[in-house]
């Protein structure tokens, strides 16, 4: 299926991450539809990801970026329009569960929420007079913690509570201009973050079978690139009537009976 995309404009936060990572993968799904990824993150690895980007032909770049800095944030949504013009869909994919819980200081807890909510905000207000030019889109990366709780990590949850909130608002606010606002929700997927923190666990292993137990479908975890591939449908026009949902990509964890979870 052509998605369309081939020369669009997409800004993806949180895009440096360890190969394989959600954010990683869908740079490189949209370098293969012919899309021109834009990553904005505050890692290094962004350069090579760039590099290797531009030696495939792709007029991709590297924004390095501290995204829980607004400053920083407006500098990068400058330099995006500066250098594209346009920008045709941004997805804000940053997220880590820090665990700042309830016995966190406010401190980190105010630091959560400017990472994983306030930097989504920052992003779409900053990056919307391009995307309004392009008649673009936006995508937020969520999590079932918003809808589920995890327990010790408050922060995480409240901002992407609070995402889902955003995106709704946004569909509202913007959809007398034609742009959509959805959402993404993401339970268990085998990242190399997840693989490595199974590894720090004494039973990681035993940790790992039972939550795949309880993933209805296939009782397998979501692979990075079938979240990568429903991204890139939902940012295209085969999505164009599409704004303020939730699309869970779980096979079944937050929402099905739990009567399928009997052995």
């Amino acid at each position: 299926m052509d998605l369309k995309l081939k020369d669009k404009v997409v800004v993806v936060t949180g895009a440096a991450g360890i190969k394989g990572s959600i954010g990683e993968t869908i740079v490189q799904t949209l370098a293969d539809e012919g899309a021109i990824p834009v990553i904005v993150c505050r890692n290094d690895r962004g350069y090579g990801y760039e590099k290797e980007l531009q030696e495939r032909g792709i007029n991709a770049i590297f924004v390095k970026t501290d995204l829980s800095d607004a400053n920083q944030i407006e500098m990068a949504a400058k330099k995006i329009g500066d250098t594209y013009g346009r920008i045709d869909a941004l997805i804000n994919n940053v997220g880590v569960n820090d665990g700042a819980g309830l016995d966190a200081s406010i401190a980190d807890f105010m630091y959560s929420l400017k990472l994983n909510m306030v930097s989504f905000f920052a992003m779409t207000k900053f990056c919307l007079p391009y995307i309004k030019k392009a008649k673009g889109n936006i995508l937020n990366i969520g999590s079932k913690v918003a809808l589920t709780g995890q327990g010790g990590t408050s922060g995480y949850a409240a901002s992407k509570g609070g995402v889902l909130g955003l995106t709704r608002e946004w569909a509202v606010d913007l959809i007398k201009d034609g742009i959509r606002s959805n959402a993404i929700v993401i339970a268990e997927s085998w990242t190399p973050a997840y693989d490595n923190w199974i590894k720090t666990l004494e039973n990681g292993e035993e940790k790992l079978q039972a939550i795949v137990k309880k993933i209805p479908l296939e009782n397998r975890m979501t692979s990075p690139q079938e979240i990568a591939d429903t991204c890139l449908f939902v940012i295209s026009e085969k999505s164009s009537h599409t704004t303020g949902q939730f699309i869970t990509i779980d096979g079944g964890y937050v929402h099905l009976d739990r009567a399928l979870l009997t052995e």
